[in-house]
């Protein structure tokens, strides 16, 4: 029996056979050729296969998982129709005479050494986009696990354990026993979990507070409603700008904020805006390469920079609000002044939206805080807008200088700092002095250790993975508000 550790994307717990995933053993050898034209041709058969299979794939996981957790699909199309992958293998076979299945690989390696050394933050968070997804479909997983992988076989028995952040491989059959004994008690609290639907989420001593879901499509409002979510508290706008070739149109952008006001009935939706650069970059934006993206052009600095693009989004967002309970948030906020800025945008487009004569509605309008620089100024930004959202993922990485994505670094990493509390602390004393909201939208929002006590801060909204929505329900129904009651 084996036991290794990684870091939990989703607690559960599932026992079963292990599939190891991995290329084949087969190498690919080296041939001399004469005809350079025949080698070129038979890559670019391969090519077309490849993206037929590929879009055959993407097709199958939108409509199993969603648009945005399927972008992966449309990413690996693009890169097999990337120029300078494709000259490079090109000029292998041509320079070397060599076949095109040696090239390919060649090619292959030297582009991922080079990613490597790269150390590319949008490649890293892939592990992210693969805990996005964890989460979604309530699957137990785990990331960065220190395996060997030559140890690991098809075949052998493995417990995932998403509570502990643990794999166990060949467990005893005692533990086995005792896996499927948590498994059951597990699956019968998800049978109880489905009681709470249509119920309140209020402490026991009367103290309400609003769960609502994070998502990233509109095809992700399956789960929303499936969890009786009180409503969506992070629509992650920026799917619409991903895995295409060009922008978005303001019509296309319309339909789909419509699409989910009108799926959500009166229920609150909060749509970020666009939220582009670091972790997530989009070729026609031709941003340029930066040292450090996360702390680069990127959110907010896009918008302000390219008005144009901001401007497209908003008249959607402001034509859609028409349709439902709409709420706008801007992300990575660090100044008034880029409040102002954004107020002066805003202005600009319901002038033209009136001489246009074309229906809409101004939202309610929030701001993110995930900078410990909108964190120190809260106080007078909470004068200017209706509401706060507390992104803690951005806030926490920002405020300890850790790049929480780091595996070296995950020993230093604690989202239970006492400065992250404090700053949520006083994020939330700030809105309230000025009769504003404020929630959570990052994954501490989900962490039921730390429920009681964003309760008793006065957070008045948690915004979570869809499939934590009853759990914190119940966690939030068995618990006291204030420490008066409680004793």
């Amino acid at each position: 029996m084996q036991s290794f550790f990684g870091k939990s994307v989703y607690k559960g717990i599932v026992l079963g056979p292990v599939v190891v995933l991995k290329n084949t053993d087969s190498q690919v050898r080296r041939k001399k050729i004469e005809d350079v034209e025949s080698e070129k041709q038979r890559i670019e058969q391969a090519r077309k296969q490849a993206i037929k299979q590929l879009e055959a794939l993407y097709e199958k996981a939108v409509k199993e998982v969603g648009e945005a957790s399927a972008a992966i699909f449309d990413v690996h199309r693009m890169m097999i129709e990337d120029e300078d992958y494709l000259d490079a293998i090109d000029n292998m076979i041509k320079t070397e005479k060599v076949n095109a299945e040696y090239a390919v690989a060649v090619t292959g390696d030297h582009f991922s050494e080079m990613f490597a050394r790269m150390d590319d933050d949008y490649m890293k968070a892939r592990a992210a986009d693969t805990a996005i997804l964890a989460r979604m479909m309530n699957i137990p997983a785990l990331i960065g696990v220190p395996l060997n992988p030559e140890e690991i076989k098809t075949g052998m028995q493995a417990v995932v354990d998403g509570f502990n952040g643990e794999v166990i491989f060949e467990p005893t059959a005692e533990l086995r026993e005792r896996t499927m004994q948590r498994i059951a008690e597990e699956k019968e609290k998800l049978q109880l979990l489905q009681t709470l639907k249509g119920k309140e989420s209020i402490t026991l001593d009367g103290r309400k507070v609003h769960l609502y879901a994070n998502i990233g499509s509109v095809d992700d409002l399956g789960y929303v409603l499936e969890n009786d979510a009180e409503g969506i508290g992070l629509f992650r706008s920026e799917f619409l700008y991903l895995g295409r070739n060009d922008f978005p149109t303001e019509e296309e952008q319309f339909q789909a904020y419509k699409q989910v006001l009108q799926v959500m009935a009166e229920k609150k939706v909060i749509i970020r805006t666009l939220d582009i650069g670091a972790d997530k970059q989009v070729d026609y934006f031709h941003l340029e390469k930066e040292e450090n993206p996360a702390m680069g052009y990127r959110a907010i600095r896009i918008c302000l920079k390219q008005p144009d693009i901001f401007k497209t989004q908003l008249r959607a967002l402001f034509r859609a609000a028409v349709f439902g309970n709409l709420s706008i948030m801007y992300p990575m906020i660090i100044s008034v002044e880029e409040v102002e800025r954004i107020y002066e945008i805003v202005h600009e487009v319901q002038r033209d939206l009136e001489k246009s004569q074309i229906p809409y509605r101004i939202p309610e309008q929030g701001i993110m805080i995930e900078t410990p620089a909108a964190v120190m100024i809260s106080d007078e930004l909470a004068q200017m807008v209706d509401f706060f959202s507390i992104g803690t993922n951005d806030l926490t990485q920002y405020t300890l200088a850790i790049d929480r994505q780091n595996e070296k670094l995950n020993d230093f990493y604690n989202p239970h700092h006492k400065a992250i509390l404090k700053m949520i602390q006083m994020v939330a004393e700030h809105a309230h002095q000025h009769d504003k909201w404020v929630g959570i939208c990052g994954e501490l929002g989900a962490d039921p250790e730390l429920t009681e006590d964003f309760l008793r801060m006065g957070i008045d909204e948690l915004s979570v993975a869809p499939s934590m929505i009853l759990r914190l329900r119940k966690e939030i129904r068995e618990m006291h508000a204030t420490e008066d009651e409680k004793n």
